[in-house]
């Protein structure tokens, strides 16, 4: 069981991770100004199902062995990278319909948020390089991951859920109309295009 001062650090290291804007941020963001809350919930379960994944990798060390391996890293980072991007160009061919395009079903909301967190860098760090300093390795690590594991995930659903009904409040009093529809899902795709790139662009550098 960590001690009570290394939960309250971790948490405030969790809260300064999840509410900086990245690529599972942006992902409920847009779903939500896109298709309101019901999207952005679905995307943001989805969200958090991928982490519960590290999480696991994290208490049976997996994650210790990615951290070891710099070719595991770049091919995660470069997977996450061709992702967002694939997300991207779908989302802007969607919104150069003359029509509006079909809202997605909430399962497959649900599964490209749960593909872009498990693939989601900022969140592969976290968990390979960041979250072992906080373990005690005297002591059983997999009960210290779980309760970590908890704290993280309560607080990112705080985060994600306050990001989905800010946007979705957004959405219902600005994106009525379908030329502000088509700009927003714009910005989207070429967001989702850029946190690509640079991800691509960008390597991961081991602690």
């Amino acid at each position: 069981m960590p001690a009570a001062t290394t939960v309250l650090l971790f948490a405030l290291a969790t809260f300064l991770l999840t509410v900086s804007p990245g690529p599972g941020v942006l992902y409920v963001t847009a779903r939500s100004l896109a298709q309101g809350r019901r999207a952005g919930f679905a995307s943001m379960f989805g969200i958090e199902f991928g982490e519960m994944l590290w999480i696991a990798a994290a208490a049976t060390g997996v994650a210790a062995l990615l951290a070891a391996s710099a070719a595991a890293l770049d091919a995660l980072r470069l997977g996450g990278a061709a992702y967002l991007i694939y997300l991207g160009i779908q989302r802007w061919r969607q919104v150069g319909h003359v029509q509006a395009p079909q809202p997605a079903p909430l399962g497959r909301m649900f599964v490209q948020g749960f593909v872009t967190q498990l693939l989601n860098p900022k969140v592969a760090v976290f968990f390979v390089a960041f979250m072992p300093q906080f373990l005690n390795t005297s002591h059983p690590i997999a009960p210290q991951v779980i309760v970590l594991g908890i704290v993280y995930i309560a607080i990112a659903i705080v985060v994600d859920a306050t990001y989905v009904l800010a946007a979705a409040a957004v959405s219902r009093r600005f994106m009525r109309s379908r030329v502000a529809q088509v700009r927003t899902g714009r910005v989207a795709a070429a967001t989702y295009v850029a946190l690509g790139l640079a991800a691509a662009a960008t390597g991961i550098r081991k602690p």
